[in-house]
């Protein structure tokens, strides 16, 4: 049988954790011989590649035909995308994340096209407006198919989202299916992530200088790109910290980078579904996560066992957290050990299967709703 066409729509393939899932899902579907596009808004400087065969096609209006008018400039990228549906008619259309979830419904409508959003973080601050959380609360029900990365975001949405909407997990990435590393950790702790006001990096900051005497063989790396990155270098040098806390940008290659590490921290206040704590339990780090909404890392987490959970924006406690993996090497060595059993659970071949029978699902749907 003729595999189908999906099309992907997300603002770019700029390197982060949803961008990451998407070219992942892409990939998995253009090698099950689907047909894949991917739509989105602008090329990004820094941005994952894709294998030639996935087609790109991009949303935004040419800048010389920006004009003044907000309205004007909605209407042009209105025409510009509901034109890119009509022209690939995709059998499926995956969209992620806040307007673009908004725009991929709104134009795709009576195109008989099934549309599947997906919300990749806190809910909240995804649909941050009135008028964007109003969108989306009478939109959604239209959708053919919801994906939410957790519990805690159900209850952000009326019943009638949260009735035909599921929870699909990330798969992960290969390259962090590995085994644990079993020789002597590098005494570098570490984080992953893009360096914004969010992912709260000071918080792990002023942990490591408040026990950086006791331990003065250790250093903390922050791996990523973002708009703080020269403020908390700044910051380590007022705390005499300049040469153990280092903040080397992103990397091509974030399992070999983390993988020896002692402990991975991640101190978001708000994520979904973390991919980057995701990949460091299945690398068998020691984990430390913020409690935060809406509760993708208590998800994962089962504190005390296969990694810690620790308060939001509370340096004090994350310090007391740090200790405890630091100070007790078979403490760390049991978090290690459950950590790594994700593995099993985020397969990559189980989860990617999983989406694929979702949106066959949808497919299906429509194709009877045609037949009628």
């Amino acid at each position: 049988m003729e595999k189908k066409h999906i099309a992907m729509f997300i603002s770019s393939l700029d390197k982060g954790g949803s961008e990451r899932v998407l070219v992942n899902l892409a990939e998995y579907f253009y090698g099950r011989g689907y047909a894949v596009t991917i739509v989105t808004q602008y090329r990004a400087e820094n941005e994952y590649g894709v294998s030639a065969g996935i087609k790109r096609v991009y949303s935004e209006i040419p800048a010389g035909q920006i004009g003044k008018s907000r309205v004007g400039n909605f209407r042009k990228r209105f025409c510009r995308l509901r034109s890119i549906w009509k022209t690939e008619r995709p059998d499926l259309i995956l969209s992620f994340i806040g307007k673009n979830n908004v725009m991929a419904l709104m134009t795709s409508r009576f195109l008989h096209i099934p549309v599947v959003v997906s919300v990749r973080g806190e809910p909240a601050e995804e649909y941050y407006s009135r008028g964007l959380r109003l969108a989306a609360h009478v939109l959604f029900p239209l959708a053919d198919g919801v994906v939410l990365q957790s519990r805690g975001s159900m209850a952000f949405f009326p019943p009638a989202v949260r009735k035909k909407a599921v929870l699909l997990p990330n798969s992960l990435t290969p390259a962090f299916m590995r085994d644990v590393y079993g020789g002597e950790r590098e005494k570098k702790i570490v984080a992953v992530g893009r360096v914004d006001a969010n992912k709260n990096h000071i918080m792990i900051i002023r942990a490591f200088a408040a026990l950086a005497d006791r331990y003065p063989d250790y250093e903390l790396v922050i791996y990523g790109e973002g708009e703080l990155r020269k403020s908390l270098l700044r910051q380590a040098g007022e705390l005499g910290l300049k040469e153990r806390i280092r903040l080397p940008g992103s990397t091509a290659d974030v399992a070999q980078a983390i993988y020896k590490a002692s402990v991975f921290v991640l101190s978001s206040n708000s994520e979904g579904m973390p991919n980057t704590l995701i990949e460091a339990m299945a690398l068998g780090l020691p984990c430390i996560a913020t409690d935060c909404p809406c509760g993708g890392p208590a998800e994962l987490i089962s504190d005390g066992e296969n990694g810690i959970l620790t308060e939001p924006d509370n340096w004090e406690e994350l310090e007391k957290n740090l200790q405890k993996i630091l100070g007790d090497k078979e403490f760390a060595d049991k978090l290690s050990k459950n950590a790594a059993k994700i593995k099993e659970k985020l397969n990559p071949d189980l989860i990617n299967a999983k989406w694929e029978a979702y949106f066959d699902g949808c497919m299906d749907r429509t194709e009877r709703k045609k037949r009628r």
